[in-house]
């Protein structure tokens, strides 16, 4: 499906920000459906009738099953300040991610060392550092539950690939659909219940706060954590 006006979380001159569908993948990849980055570009160039096309810079990526808050530059010099925002870790990222089992603990921070394996497209996690690995290191809280299920609000505060969901398979707690970390069975839609909820940052030319909400989708299921 395009993108559309009620896609956009934020747009300015600089950035522009898009409730992204679980499905989408962000950039080209060997399947060879339309990624996000080029539904965004004929929305801009459709918009303010850019018939030789638009600038547009990828600032970060969410897994193609994950929904929710992405950011994406207009500018070049947006690309680079929030390039270098992000590797700084000067970006404050929030998720929300649903889970069948109820943590030991209702709070606490994980640390694992992980290696992807490019190939198969899967990471695995090491409780000390092992060769070749990364450190990754996030924070969650249990904000509520519902038909036996838990809602947890998760603060990555590395930013590896595929982090979240296998750190937080490592306490035997998958996210709902994640076939790939644990969970018994994916979900026919290709999604999992792994949403970035709220994206916080600094303006990169304007210098001001900024602060994006992504609302949950409306799928059936993930609408009725709303108002948790």
């Amino acid at each position: 499906m395009p993108i559309t006006d009620k896609d956009i979380l934020f747009e300015d001159n600089h950035l522009i920000a898009i409730n992204k569908r679980a499905g989408d993948i962000v950039q080209v990849d060997e399947t060879g459906d339309e990624p996000l980055d080029e539904q965004v570009k004929k929305y801009i160039a459709k918009k303010y009738n850019k018939p030789n096309g638009a600038f547009l810079g990828v600032v970060h990526r969410l897994d193609r099953p994950v929904s929710g808050v992405i950011l994406f530059a207009k500018t070049s010099k947006a690309l680079e300040r929030m390039n270098a925002a992000f590797k700084n870790r000067e970006v404050k990222k929030t998720y929300w991610a649903v889970v069948r089992n109820k943590p030991e603990m209702e709070s606490a921070t994980l640390v694992h060392w992980l290696i992807k394996n490019p190939q198969k497209n899967v990471v695995t996690y090491y409780k000390s550092e092992v060769a070749n690995s990364q450190r990754a290191e996030l924070s969650y809280r249990l904000i509520g539950s519902l038909d036996g299920y838990f809602l947890l609000e998760v603060d990555p505060i590395t930013g590896r690939s595929h982090q979240i969901r296998v750190q937080l398979s490592s306490m035997n707690c998958p996210i709902v659909g994640d076939n790939k970390y644990g969970y018994p069975r994916g979900s026919r839609k290709g999604s999992i219940c792994l949403h970035a909820r709220r994206l916080q940052f600094l303006h990169p030319v304007k210098k001001e706060p900024v602060n994006i909400f992504a609302k949950l989708p409306t799928d059936g299921f993930w609408e009725r954590f709303e108002n948790m």
